[in-house]
């Protein structure tokens, strides 16, 4: 059979009490776990953290990515070329959602219940975690996608219209200046996944182009204490 994949290197924000939930934040192309908790910091001046929840930021293996014409670089998957109109790369995107079902069952092992753990990111972050959410674990608390998108004819829109379970709640965001990840590709991704019963939210950012901002981050961060509260202590 094929060798296990070498385990993901990971920046992590430990909580500050007990560990009762876990959060998985996948950067964009060609960054590092490193990269994305540093750009998130910076635009929050300080570690995007919680009382009860660790924030895992791992980074994707070096592979040779298309887009730059075959150079090395830490990517998700590989895609044709960047846009919504070709077929995906199914097979890189497939072996990635095993080293982060490895990732999931870590968390898992260290007492994290499934429906405690929330998965997502920025850019081909964001659309690596629908693969992996709506595909493989469609159990977890929910998804994030921010400047994200799906192709057209995505697996994921495949394995949803199989679907009979009750999916995770998707929040999006995406700035209408996005010129790398066309905000109509965001806004087709989220009426793609409504109509095949994902509860899915779209957060529009005016005049923001691909990259994050405050006030983003600050709702992520929201949604995110919603869909993993503080568990009462349990009694003896």
């Amino acid at each position: 059979g094929m060798a296990a994949p070498a385990a993901l290197q990971r920046s992590v924000v430990s909580p500050a009490g007990r560990h009762t939930a876990s959060l998985i934040f996948l950067h964009g192309s060609g960054d590092t776990g490193q990269g994305a908790r540093a750009w998130i910091k910076q635009i929050l001046n300080q570690d995007m953290a919680f009382q009860h929840i660790k924030v895992i930021y791992p980074t994707a293996p070096s592979r040779p990515y298309t887009p730059m014409k075959g150079a090395f670089s830490t990517v998700w998957f590989d895609r044709y070329k960047i846009s919504n109109d070709c077929p995906e790369h199914i097979e890189s995107i497939d072996s990635m959602c095993r080293g982060l079902t490895d990732l999931i069952n870590d968390e898992i092992k260290n007492g994290i219940a499934k429906n405690r753990i929330l998965i997502g990111g920025f850019s081909m972050g964001g659309g690596m975690a629908m693969h992996v959410a709506y595909r493989f674990h469609q159990d977890l608390a929910g998804v994030f996608a921010l400047s994200s998108f799906l192709n057209k004819d995505s697996a994921v829109y495949q394995a949803l219209k199989r679907n009979e379970n009750v999916l995770p709640e998707l929040f999006q965001c995406h700035g209408t200046a996005d010129e790398l990840v066309l905000y109509s590709w965001g806004e087709e991704t989220n009426k793609m996944l409504k109509s095949l019963g994902v509860s899915a939210s779209l957060h529009t950012f005016p005049n923001l182009n691909h990259e994050l901002n405050r006030t983003e981050i600050e709702k992520l961060k929201s949604w995110i204490e919603k869909k993993l509260p503080v568990e009462a202590a349990k009694a003896n």
